[in-house]
């Protein structure tokens, strides 16, 4: 934790974030839905897509780009039983990604399984929180997203495919349910941002220049990355010998479901640039349900889920091991360490939240850390 960490309350922190939202223009009912998964990945430790997002990309994407819209228009493209097409307008990625999954789980508890897929929208913060939703009415939830290029293909160097996560989430009898939120790349540009806020070099072979080595210095590979100077490793890392094949794979995965279905943009189209100017990234997403009640009784799904993670947990462990992790284990942990005190914000992430209190004149809130 970098010297000048803060922390800040979660109930100060998500009542200000929706202030933020609803004063550059995002209407009241949807900036809670967009407080609420920012708030979420603070809550669960994933410190890479919580308010460290805030400004960069949302606040100054509305306020300073004008690439972004606050008001979402919702439009359903196509609609056949169990399945639609949506187009988000360059709206509130939060909410499309939001009012998707609703759809999706609406479409399974009619049809057993429902999948809905989006077009034309923006970063939708983390995955999890939309295949967790299905969790909470006893279903299966999946979810994928494209975003603008920074993985480099296996045995290539230029930033082809975005972090692409591809997600999961399972209902258990535990106190969290099973959930792999990750990127198909071994890090993302907001744990890079992370490193870059705390001064902290990358290990190695988290990112490929165009010779082929790694790069560690944070500051300069976020320059690079937009350079197309440098790449991001897919899971397994550079080459094939570490399988790095298969995180492109999985990439190519969520990439192909993010845009042929709804035949929106994909790879360089990404980019958020054209000729020098800043345009929207028209990103896209994929939203699976499944109702576990079609195939068995939900409560003994759960149950069967928990025994095999509690097996897994209690499996040998490696020497000088105390202890093993099933996925949402340590997001739960994280949660029960941070109730109480709040989200951790570093030199940076407080001046900017100073800079955008006092550029909206929200003089009610006042920080611990001034």
């Amino acid at each position: 934790m970098h010297p000048h960490t803060v922390w800040l309350n979660f109930d100060l922190l998500e009542p200000f974030m929706t202030d933020v939202f609803r004063r550059i223009g995002v209407p009241e009912s949807e900036a809670r839905i967009c407080a609420d998964v920012l708030i979420t990945a603070d809550k669960r430790g994933i410190d890479s897509h919580g308010v460290g997002r805030l400004k960069p990309i949302y606040y100054d994407r509305i306020v300073h780009d004008k690439v972004q819209d606050p008001v979402t228009r919702f439009e359903i493209v196509r609609d056949h039983l169990a399945t639609a097409v949506v187009d988000g307008h360059h709206g509130m990625g939060m909410v499309i990604a939001h009012r998707c999954m609703e759809m999706a789980i609406a479409k399974a508890r009619q049809h057993g399984i429902g999948m809905v897929v989006a077009r034309n929208s923006t970063h939708y913060g983390i995955a999890g929180y939309y295949a967790l939703m299905a969790c909470k009415q006893d279903m299966i939830g999946l979810s994928g997203t494209n975003a603008r290029p920074s993985i480099a293909p296996t045995f290539g160097v230029e930033n082809m495919l975005g972090t692409n996560p591809l997600v999961f989430a399972m209902p258990t009898d535990e106190p969290f349910d099973f959930t792999n939120d990750y990127a198909t790349s071994i890090t993302q540009r907001g744990k890079i941002e992370q490193y870059a806020r705390e001064g902290t070099p990358l290990p190695p072979g988290l990112v490929i220049d165009q010779s082929g080595g790694t790069r560690t210095d944070p500051v300069q590979v976020l320059k690079d990355l937009v350079d197309d100077t440098a790449a991001l490793t897919p899971l397994g890392g550079i080459g094939e010998d570490t399988g790095g094949y298969k995180g492109y794979g999985y990439a190519t995965v969520v990439e192909i479901l993010s845009a042929a279905l709804q035949q929106g943009a994909f790879l360089k189209q990404l980019c958020g640039l054209e000729e020098g100017r800043k345009v929207p990234y028209r990103l896209g997403h994929f939203f699976l349900a499944i109702d576990i009640a079609c195939f068995t009784d939900p409560t003994a799904f759960r149950r069967t889920t928990g025994d095999i993670l509690r097996a897994l947990r209690a499996s040998r462990k490696a020497p000088g091991q105390h202890r093993i992790y099933t996925c949402g284990e340590k997001e739960y942990l994280a949660w029960l360490d941070r109730k109480d005190k709040g989200a951790p914000l570093d030199a940076t992430l407080q001046k900017q939240l100073v800079t955008m209190r006092n550029e909206l004149k929200l003089h009610q809130y006042q920080f611990p850390f001034e």
